[in-house]
């Protein structure tokens, strides 16, 4: 099972093209809604979104408006800096003590997660028990995650285990997607650090396909692709690891997650180790100490500081792997509570001394690696993690049980339908044998019927042709009694479009082939319609660069539609002030997929829009799209390009 590549692509870029509106997307104090929350109505907003709320959360009068964006506030400086983010919560909850007791609760989960990263575990746990009491039902699921992860810290993982399921049931009862993809995510990552990497690969992909339903690419939408490499790397797959890795780094840098940054670089120098690009691998250790630096971090700092000596250990360096290993373990306190990490300190350390034949310090780095695992890895964490897999294992049968009676069914019912149709088929054939045999002069006279037939829908195509020329002749006429410029364009935009539809009634009456349309020599004429409408034959060329390909009327109908409009658009506003230019037009059929794609290299859209001129244009081509169940894709560099893509669904 592999992530649909498709779809997180999409998300990036999108957040990408955010970056100019980040100001005006997040406040605006003037509006009735002045907030959109972040990373909950909206991700499109650039770098300084952090800036943006501190400048502004003051100036809110409606208190739990304040609250609500000095919380978030508070929450996403904890992944640039975890002292400002403390200092904003401490306000948050000296704000709220008396006044509001539900958005001091809020604050509370804020404080527990920015105490279990300051490696205050226990406080972290006590501020996150009170705030239970104090908060929505629907913000247990956020609760639960947060004190899962003091749990994980910890190493009791079976613990760990349970709250992530809570918060999947809570997530399941509110229909909450966000709460029940973190789930999925939080589970893939113990199942990593359980050495069962098949098991999280399959909840990290669960997660993403959530996070990417939900739309929103946040911090544990970052956190969750980063998880799922992880078991990638360990499994040896390391392009697929390498993939998620660089998406994470995209959306970590996008927003300045810098705990995010610290994690994916310190498994990147293990993935550039395993590929003995060992250049690669010490930029990325630097990059892992550098983020975790400013983040002031001490967890972050020790693992970075591991991930080096780790690397050191592969390249032979022992002496320097020493430095490196005793740095990270030095900074890992006795209250540094997370024995997993600690534990894989000491056993690269313990290896190091034993290839410098110090054997001594081996010894004892190895006796501290050992009674740090038998913390972490205990009897009943694996029991725990092992009866989620086997729940896991269950659902999963149970689903394919269900699909394969689906299937029978189906199977089935095709079956009973391929009997009675073979029935009909063999009756059908019977009767027509002996209806050609007793009197071949039916079989001359339904050729007759059918001739006359074929003559009568051509002259229908030609008298519907006529009357399309009719009504464009009529829409002609009334737009030169019109003075208004809107309702002129209208009227002529009216009058091609009728056109449009016009040529394909004239081609089906001319042509040997009554229910299709051969599309290219229908572009040409189309082309050369508009363009002598326009009166640009001078200025624009258009060429159709396509083979011959045939398509249903009830397919060429919305497709000229869809062209009519968006030449028409090309030539009214790529081409300004008689610019001179070309206009490509291509129709594709590759496996029963139609791909459109009209291009010019005008001036572009700087907008990214189509909505231009009255809209109505842009509203047809979209319920057109929409009609053929396409896909739409606008592309403005260089000029202005259109993609769209549709199934070649032939009409019955």
């Amino acid at each position: 099972m592999r992530v649909n590549y498709l779809k997180i692509y999409p998300i990036i870029l999108l957040s990408l093209l955010g970056l100019s509106f980040s100001y005006s997307q997040i406040v605006d104090l003037t509006s009735e809604h002045p907030y959109k929350k972040v990373f909950v109505e909206t991700d499109n907003f650039g770098t300084s979104y952090l800036d943006t709320l501190e400048h502004n959360y003051k100036r809110v009068k409606r208190d739990s408006l304040r609250w609500s964006m000095l919380n978030d506030l508070a929450y996403y400086w904890h992944s640039r800096n975890l002292n400002k983010a403390i200092t904003f919560t401490r306000e948050g909850l000296r704000g709220t003590r008396l006044t509001d007791s539900l958005w001091h609760g809020r604050f509370q989960i804020t404080q527990g997660a920015i105490l279990l990263r300051l490696e205050k575990l226990d406080s972290a746990q006590l501020v996150l028990e009170d705030a239970k009491k104090k908060v929505r039902k629907t913000d247990l699921a956020f609760l639960n995650t947060q004190l899962g992860y003091v749990y994980e810290r910890r190493g009791q993982l079976d613990s760990a285990a349970d709250y992530a399921l809570k918060s999947l049931e809570l997530g399941k009862e509110h229909n909450d997607t966000k709460a029940m993809a973190m789930a999925y995510s939080d589970l893939s990552n113990l199942f990593w650090k359980q050495s069962k990497f098949e098991s999280g690969v399959e909840y990290g992909l669960r997660s993403l396909e959530l996070f990417e339903a939900w739309g929103i690419t946040d911090l544990d939408y970052d956190f969750t692709l980063y998880v799922t490499g992880n078991n990638y790397l360990a499994l040896e797959d390391y392009e697929q690891a390498r993939k998620y890795y660089e998406q994470s780094i995209i959306i970590g840098e996008r927003y300045g997650f810098y705990n995010n940054l610290s994690d994916v670089y310190i498994s990147l120098v293990d993935l550039y180790s395993f590929l003995e690009e060992f250049e690669k691998a010490m930029e990325a250790g630097s990059n892992a100490v550098k983020y975790a630096e400013l983040l002031e971090n001490n967890f972050m700092i020790m693992r970075s500081w591991l991930a080096v000596g780790k690397l050191q250990n592969k390249k032979g360096n022992y002496k320097e792997a020493i430095e490196g290993l005793k740095k990270s373990i030095l900074i890992a306190t006795k209250d540094f509570g997370d024995a997993y990490y600690l534990s894989d300190a000491y056993k690269e350390l313990g290896s190091a001394y034993a290839k410098q034949q110090d054997y001594k310090n081996a010894f004892y780095s190895f006796s501290k690696y050992d009674s740090l695992k038998n913390e972490v890895f205990t009897a009943e964490a694996d029991h725990r993690i092992s009866e989620l897999r086997t729940e896991f294992d269950v659902a999963k049968k149970e689903n394919t049980i269900a699909l394969q009676e689906i299937q029978i069914k189906k199977q089935q019912s095709r079956q009973q339908l391929i009997i009675i149709i073979s029935f009909l088929l063999l009756l059908l054939l019977l009767l027509a044998y002996k209806a050609i045999s007793n009197n071949s002069k039916k079989n001359k006279l339904l050729q007759k019927k059918n001739s006359e037939k074929e003559f009568l829908l051509k002259e229908i195509h030609h008298r519907v042709k006529n009357n399309l020329e009719i009504v464009s002749s009529l829409l002609s006429l009334q737009a030169s009694l019109i003075e208004d410029p809107k309702i002129l364009n209208a009227m002529e935009q009216s009058q091609h479009r009728v056109h449009s539809m016009g040529m394909i009634h004239q081609k089906l009456y001319l042509g040997e082939k009554l229910a299709t349309i051969e599309m290219k020599d229908y572009f040409n004429n189309l082309s050369d319609y508009i363009l002598h409408s326009f009166g640009k034959n001078e200025d624009i060329n258009i060429l159709v660069e396509m083979d011959e390909l045939e398509l249903d009327v009830d397919m060429a109908i919305p497709i000229g539609l869809i062209v009519n409009e968006l030449i028409t658009n090309s030539l009214k506003y790529a081409f300004p002030n008689n610019r001179k230019g070309t206009l490509r037009l291509a129709l594709t059929n590759n496996h029963d997929l139609i791909v459109l794609k009209v291009s010019d290299d005008g001036i572009g859209m700087p907008n990214a829009s189509l909505n231009v001129g009255t809209g109505f244009g842009t509203q047809l081509v979209n319920l057109l799209v929409k009609q053929l169940d396409g896909k739409m894709v606008l592309l403005t560099e260089h000029g202005t390009t259109v993609n769209i893509q549709f199934q070649n669904i032939k009409a019955a």
